[in-house]
């Protein structure tokens, strides 16, 4: 039986302009009626006529409204001349495995159902973002489009009658207005697990973790935050690798997180840095809901930053296969993200490059064959193998260079600090400040920073005195294809290499983030106590910021 095309009026929305990484909103806006279904077909639409007779993946971090929206979206999709939908089972893919899907398969592109880090449930957070053709994040000028057709939005296509149970692995075909239309729901981890084996030396690695190459199994403790990568995690670390099923928690992806705010730092993933740190661990590892972002500990629960987590992996590539096999080209980082990997990148003889903050602006890089290894501050590292950042591909980077190196993940770091010397970094979050004055805050301090006098003053406090170098809005321009992102961020650099950035966040879904990140480099002093290190540039930002004043915040809501 062939099934029919209902044109269904509508009426725009306001405020469906996504973000770095699509749109965030509470559930409870997602679900207001037609409101997904405009933002879908926006998606749709913005492809043009490469969308008819395409292939899609579909896949999200499993939160609350997850199954349904994937539900709708294979409805929606199947009106608008999509020929082949790929669907994680229950709707469920981690945003890394889409990306490793669509490029696996060719596919168009996807649709990834994921507020990432923020927190699930009814009262909480959902999200919607596409992924192109090479498997990243779309890029500014397709966002843009996609917001445009929002805003003047009168109907979208659906398929009212067409049922499709995602919970099933399974292909369904259909009839579409005399079309042919497929439905594949897939299993969710299997395509990313055989590409993990492809990049990895799982037979090295699992003679590493159980004990046999040493004498002595990795004692590991890796926790899944009840998001997307338990499933992953339980084949990967338990099935492959051969470790201890008490090696893994949380593995079980539950609507709401089972009320934990999926967000691997210091503060939100206390649990297993707190498990960790009565010693009985050599590596602590913890991912968010969608499984892009990790947080790396060693024994007894010491931290590795993500900006020396990037430099220590692009060090130590040798010691990965891939890498062995593909080539080493260039590195990168995001605009906030402390500089340590430059430093690695000079040694190398490797291009480093700065870019803003959001994984699209990674993809055209890789793309063109200049960039292998990139990452960002907030707890995001990934390789040229896809175009998101992985964080489960990061654990097992940290597992092969312990492995490589025969040292504990502290020792690894002072070995690094030895050479490169030390970038002392932390991120201050202050969230859900009212937008207006931080956006006056954020305009004042760029009146004051971009100041031809600016240049060259110096400031000082706690015995510590740091001389400007360069200050500005922090914008870029695209070395493929010339496209260029302006106020990216207020940065202040220092002659000693020492910075200062200030930046509101385009990933919450209500009011304003201020995320203050400061980088302070010590080429001698590295084993300092961070806080102790940190505290002189700290008090500068606050200072020149004057973000106490503007946010009315006496303390940060979360430090990482």
């Amino acid at each position: 039986m062939s099934l029919s095309v209902e044109i269904v009026a509508t009426k725009p929305y306001e405020g469906q302009k996504p973000g770095t990484s699509g749109l965030r909103k509470k559930v409870k806006v997602f679900t207001q009626p037609n409101y997904t279904e405009n933002f879908v077909q926006a998606i749709l639409e913005a492809n043009g006529s490469a969308l008819v007779g395409s292939t899609l993946v579909v896949g999200g971090d499993g939160r609350f409204y997850c199954k349904e929206a994937a539900e709708l979206i294979v409805r929606l999709s199947a009106a608008n001349g999509v020929s082949k939908l790929l669907v994680g089972q229950n709707g469920i893919l981690s945003t890394p495995a889409v990306s490793s899907l669509i490029r696996h398969n060719k596919a168009l592109g996807g649709i990834v159902l994921t507020a990432s880090h923020n927190p699930g449930g009814p009262e909480n957070d959902f999200g919607i973002k596409f992924n192109c053709e090479n498997g990243g994040p779309a890029p500014d000028a397709f966002t843009n489009h996609i917001y445009k057709i929002t805003t003047e939005i009168k109907e979208y296509k659906l398929v009212r009658n067409l049922q499709i149970d995602v919970s099933k692995v399974g292909v369904t075909s259909f009839d579409i207005a005399g079309k042919p239309f497929t439905v594949e729901v897939i299993d969710s981890v299997a395509n990313y697990v055989r590409h993990m084996e492809e990049i990895f030396d799982f037979a090295k690695l699992k003679d590493f973790v159980s004990g046999k190459a040493t004498g002595k199994p990795l004692k590991m403790r890796i926790d899944a935050m009840n998001g997307v990568t338990g499933s992953y995690v339980r084949e990967i670390f338990l099935n492959r690798l051969g470790a201890t099923e008490s090696s893994v928690v949380h593995t079980t992806p539950l609507p709401d997180f089972g009320g934990l705010h999926p967000d691997p730092n210091l503060t939100y993933a206390k649990d297993l840095v707190d498990t960790v740190a009565q010693g009985d661990y050599d590596i602590g590892a913890a991912f968010d809901g969608d499984g892009d972002r990790n947080m790396i500990i060693g024994s007894k629960a010491f931290f590795v930053t993500p900006s020396d987590s990037l430099a220590v992996i692009a060090h130590y590539l040798e010691a990965i296969p891939y890498f062995q096999k593909n080539g080493v080209q260039g590195f990168a980082r995001s605009m906030p993200t402390a500089s340590a990997v430059d430093l690695v990148g000079r040694k190398l003889g490797k291009e480093v490059f700065e870019v803003p903050t959001g994984w699209k602006y990674f993809g055209n890089l890789m793309d063109a064959g200049r960039l292998c290894l990139c990452g960002e501050e907030s707890f995001g590292t990934g390789s040229n193998h896809i175009r998101e950042k992985d964080g489960i591909w990061a654990v097992l980077s940290w597992i092969s260079v312990m492995q490589h190196t025969g040292k504990g993940i502290e020792d690894i770091l002072k070995q690094h600090w030895s050479v490169y010397g030390r970038n002392y970094f932390t991120r201050y979050d202050y969230e859900e400040c009212a937008s207006d004055p931080c956006n006056e805050m954020v305009s004042t301090m760029e009146t004051t920073i971009t100041a031809p006098a600016f240049v060259g003053k110096s400031f000082s406090s706690g015995g510590k005195t740091y001389k400007v170098k360069e200050a500005d809005n922090f914008s870029y321009t695209d070395p493929v294809d010339k496209s260029v992102a302006t106020k990216q961020g207020l940065r202040i650099v220092f002659e000693d290499g020492s910075r200062i950035v200030v930046r509101l966040s385009g990933t919450g879904s209500s009011g304003a983030t201020v995320r203050l990140y400061i980088d302070s480099y010590e080429r001698e002093n590295v084993l300092g106590q961070a806080s102790v290190m940190l505290k002189p540039l700290i008090d500068i930002a606050l200072e020149i910021s004057q973000l106490p004043k503007f946010t009315g915040r006496n303390a940060p809501t979360v430090i990482t």
